[in-house]
């Protein structure tokens, strides 16, 4: 017996059915799983001159000849009539006499088979298996008739969860053929199957000891069924559920978050839909049904009754529909390499192909490029993820690059599957793209190899100077090229081997490739119109030794570094103007390098015109006074005006660098926000000193920013911190100055030509200090922001 737990939610659903028709307390119970094996029947189709086994039927169609007839063992004593029903969808009830009867138990064809032809205008078909009770004819037909809609949804769901299950059964048979044979190689094995069939796979079973994985992957088989939208819409409902409004159900919290068949509240519906049709004389049994060549197999999960209300088996048919192929998509998008033994071609889309037979015929063409086909038979495995060859390839007849193309039959009608590229060796050599010059010893370098069937690489080995070789990964790029890493890092410079293995060559292929010592990385030059100096930006540009602009030399001015990247000021040495294309760098090492130069405008220069202050708030009691224009208090802002130098327009766009000194914090001051035009060659800007941070003082400068340029810099302003003085009050014993941050006061005089002034220590951290007996009324200060500048300090009366 298969453990409760075998079916999908779908399946789930349908023992809730069960359930609730057989005994109303078992609603409240675990549902049972559908393991109890019940009659079979023996279906055979035929359309035009062609008969298939029920297995590889997908769908049917109309004018399809149908022969159906009960397998039941030798010992059978209960009597089964057999019924046929053909639908037309949810509102329009079939005509009496598309409700066809056999009775099983008799000897001769006549009465015991059905032979049937699909009516025009049927969707959908149902047998039912009723135990030999007078009237039994009449109720099947009237209950059709009477709620057609009710058994068009019924068939659907059924035929969808029978689906559902074939899957599931590949699945479970797949894994215990493995526990049975090599059970080391599942957890290669769990992956691919899960994918191909789409069934959850738990990840943490693969971690458990061998013994245990099996099991563990088995386990709570009602919650691995995904969704499978091939399968869906074959059997799409024709009650008002579109596919895309059915998947929307599947992602809800009550249909199992997307993990279950789209129609999982559908087929929830089950128990309530033949709940409707329960009378004294009949219940209504929903079956599995499980194809393999003529034979359908229908399971239960409830023991039926023969004593009243006797149970009737229900069974769905395909829908009667137009044919629905799988819609084949090639897993990934690179070559393969046709010499490989065992070779898959990988596929996607429709796990159907792996768990039931409805494709057939199943064929690979190869087409090579003198115009010769080849065509070979192919079977599916989902534990390849995809078809492979049943026959080798003929030994030597393909080279280069060819296409190939699955084909074959879905049930009756005929089935393209998606196309590959193939690759076989042949001759030619690999070279590396950019003849390696870009190998550096001291890291890992990536180098892009081209060549001959690159799909048909099996390893790289990677030789330097006269040393062993070594093993190196590689990765396909693109159609005919492949990317190797090569481990440089304890290298040192000189040659380098690599030798290709191919599937195929008797003997690897060698590439000779050569590596150097770090070099610089130049990401631009940069040259401005009417510049002596150009700039280089990148790494490790310490290693520049001078740099060639024509017939103008430039060495190296001055080497900085933002964030990753230099920054290295090259002029010319006898004050040229510099002018070309491209600059010819020169290493350390002698290797020279050719950078194009990067032309720009001219830099953008403007001189200061007027400065302004505005107040933000006072910081004490007492002001600080200066004579020095120059000075910044830090709790006043700033309005400044420039104007740009002969020949130079300003741009409402253009914006204002202001830095502190010695790389301290910057501000750009936006134009059109913090900067304004007031003629075209004049410019207003305001400054806030809290955007440059607390710790910002001294001297600042400014520049101009025109997009990537940057001007000149230009002296602004000394921004200077100001303590907060309260009062200077004098007594007998000496003067005070009180207040806050006088720490930031360099020295106090009584004089403004600061003699005698008394110094304040660093870290002073007080709120009072000794001062000198102010001078009619009047203290003088020094800040440790301006040492030079002397601020005068008013005793208030």
């Amino acid at each position: 017996m298969l453990p409760r737990s075998f079916f999908s939610r779908p399946v789930m659903a349908l023992a809730l059915t069960a359930a609730a028709l057989v005994e109303g307390p078992l609603c409240a119970a675990d549902p049972a799983p559908f393991d109890l094996p019940g009659p079979g029947l023996r279906i055979s189709v035929t359309r035009g001159d062609r008969t298939l086994p029920i297995a590889e039927v997908p769908n049917l169609a109309t004018g399809d000849r149908l022969t159906i007839e009960a397998d039941l063992p030798r010992d059978q004593r209960a009597h089964y009539i057999l019924f046929s029903a053909f639908l037309s969808g949810a509102t329009n009830p079939p005509p009496k006499d598309w409700v066809k009867s056999a009775e099983t138990w008799k000897s001769k064809d006549k009465d015991r088979r059905l032979t049937l032809t699909v009516p025009k205008g049927a969707r959908q078909m149902a047998l039912f298996m009723v135990p030999e009770t007078g009237g039994a004819s009449g109720t099947i037909v009237d209950a059709v008739r009477d709620r057609p809609g009710e058994f068009v949804r019924a068939v659907q769901d059924l035929n969808q969860a029978s689906l559902d299950r074939s899957r599931l059964n590949a699945f479970v048979a797949a894994i215990r053929a493995q526990e049975n044979s090599h059970p080391e190689f599942l957890r290669t094995l769990a992956p691919a199957l899960s994918n191909s069939l789409a069934i959850k796979l738990n990840p943490d079973c693969l971690a458990k000891v061998i013994e245990l994985q099996a099991a563990c992957l088995l386990e709570n088989q009602d919650n691995l069924v995904l969704a499978d939208i091939h399968s869906s819409s074959m059997t799409d409902t024709l009650i008002g559920a579109p596919t895309d409004l059915a998947l929307q159900v599947s992602y809800t919290r009550e249909a199992g978050l997307g993990y279950y068949s789209p129609y999982i509240g559908v087929i929830r519906d089950i128990a309530r839909v033949f709940g409707a049709f329960g009378n004294p004389q009949f219940g209504y049994l929903p079956t599995l049904a499980t194809r393999d060549g003529d034979r359908m197999s229908l399971l239960l999960n409830a023991a039926p009754s023969f004593a009243k209300p006797k149970s009737v088996l229900v069974a769905a048919m395909p829908a009667i529909d137009a044919v629905s192929p799988p819609r084949l998509r090639v897993t990934g998008d690179v070559p393969l390499c046709g010499a490989r033994p065992g070779l898959v071609l990988p596929v996607e889309g429709a796990p159907l192909i792996y768990s039931t037979a409805f494709a057939r015929n199943m064929t690979v063409s190869i087409s090579a490029a003198d115009g010769k086909r080849i065509d070979l038979p192919v079977r599916a495995r989902a534990d390849r993820g995809g078809y492979v060859l049943t026959e080798a390839l003929p030994a030597g007849t393909l080279s280069g690059k060819v296409s190939a193309k699955l084909h074959g039959d879905w049930g009756f009608d005929s089935f393209e599957g998606p196309s590959f590229t193939l690759q076989f060796p042949g001759s030619g050599d690999w070279r590396a793209e950019d003849s390696g010059q870009s190998l550096v010893v001291g890291r890992d370098n990536s180098v892009a190899l081209t060549g001959p069937a690159a799909a048909c690489v099996t390893g790289v080995t990677m030789r330097t100077g006269s040393g062993a070789p070594q093993p190196v990964s590689f990765t396909l790029r693109g159609g005919d090229g492949i990317t190797v890493t090569l481990p440089l890092k304890s290298a040192r410079a000189g040659d380098v081997t690599l030798e290709v293995q191919q599937i195929g060559d008797e003997a690897p292929r060698s590439v000779s490739l050569r590596a150097f010592s770090p070099a610089s990385r130049i990401d631009a030059v940069t040259l401005a119109k009417g510049d002596r100096f150009a700039t280089l930006t990148g790494q490790r540009l310490d290693e520049i030794a001078g740099v060639e602009i024509g017939d103008v030399r430039l060495s190296p001015d001055g080497l900085t570094r933002e964030a990753d990247t230099d920054r290295l000021i090259v002029t010319a040495a006898d004050g040229r103007l510099p002018a070309g294309n491209s600059a010819k760098v020169r290493l350390s090492d002698g290797r020279t390098l050719l950078v194009p130069i990067t032309a720009a405008p001219p830099r953008p220069f403007a001189t200061l015109i007027a400065r302004s202050l505005t107040p933000k708030g006072a910081t004490g009691a007492v002001t600080l006074a200066t004579r020095d224009e120059n000075v910044l208090p830090d709790h006043s802002r700033l309005t400044f005006s420039i104007r740009a130098v002969e020949g130079t327009r300003l741009d409402p766009t253009d914006a204002i660098e202001v830095a502190a000194p010695d790389a301290g914090p910057s501000v750009t001051l936006e134009g059109g926000r913090d900067v304004r035009l007031s003629a075209p060659d004049v410019a207003v800007a305001m400054l806030d000193p809290a955007r440059l941070g607390p710790a910002a003082a001294g001297a600042l400068r400014y520049r101009i920013v025109r997009g990537g340029i940057k001007g000149d810099w230009s002296p602004l302003a000394t921004l200077v911190r100001l303590p907060g003085i309260d009062a200077i009050t004098c007594a007998a014993d000496g003067c005070q100055m009180a207040g806050s941050d006088l720490f930031l006061i360099d020295r106090v005089a009584a004089n403004a030509d600061m003699a005698g002034a008394v110094s304040v220590p660093p870290g002073f951290t007080a709120a009072r200090l000794t001062v000198p007996p102010p001078q009619n009324g009047l203290l003088y200060i020094t800040l440790r922001d301006a040492p030079a500048v002397v601020f005068a300090v008013a005793q208030k009366p």
